[in-house]
């Protein structure tokens, strides 16, 4: 779908991020600063978990996250991201606050605050013409698909909903994903998929 509101609306949704995102970086700076202490504590160092994921139009460009599992150890049996996952690591991502370092690459315009969620480099050959769609805005912080059940539902189901947000986003729409958000994070739902830490990988199949 096409709308003549639509880049007036991509226009000011860059400027809201960018003034919101600084104003979060600033004061968040306390919250950021005592969770990259507990980090080097518990997990050690990098603090910075740093990934390369396609953004708007596919371009790649490096997410920046809090670290929340331990490095590979395949002699002492540490492999799986379930056994790589640490008690403080759950922590962090059951509260969102390993996303937290992502408000850079916001302020940046690498992502947005609300779009569909950059997902890994890899799954590129593998979308379908209507799932690489998804790649026709900026990835965001939470989407349509994080408040309707984040990692909890089947691939099928989150492209169908980055596909809707993308024909339909909207300031009203917007609000609505970081309200839901808000509320899906106090509650900690939709955390993780069965048998799967983050959720199961994508393998081109839905």
């Amino acid at each position: 779908m096409s709308s003549p509101r639509r880049p007036v609306f991509d226009t000011t949704k860059r400027a809201f991020d960018v003034c919101a995102s600084g104003l979060a970086l600033i004061g968040l700076a306390p919250v950021l600063g005592v969770t990259a202490l507990c980090v080097a504590a518990k997990l050690g160092r990098p603090v910075l978990f740093r990934q390369q994921r396609p953004g708007r139009s596919g371009e790649i460009f490096e997410l920046v996250k809090f670290r929340t599992m331990l490095d590979v150890d395949e002699a002492g049996g540490i492999v799986t991201d379930e056994q790589r996952m640490t008690p403080t690591g759950s922590m962090l991502r059951a509260l969102s606050v390993d996303e937290l370092p992502s408000l850079v690459n916001i302020f940046r315009g690498d992502m947005s605050f609300v779009g569909p969620r950059p997902l890994l480099v890899q799954y590129l050959p593998l979308y379908s013409a209507e799932q690489g769609r998804r790649h026709d805005v900026r990835p965001g912080l939470t989407g349509l698909a994080q408040v309707n059940g984040r990692n909890a539902l089947d691939w099928k189901r989150r492209f169908e909903l980055d596909i809707e947000y993308v024909d339909n986003r909207s300031w009203m729409l917007d609000l609505q994903i970081l309200f839901k958000t808000v509320d899906k994070v106090l509650r900690r739902d939709g955390i993780s998929s069965t048998g799967h830490s983050a959720g199961a990988p994508f393998t081109g199949e839905v």
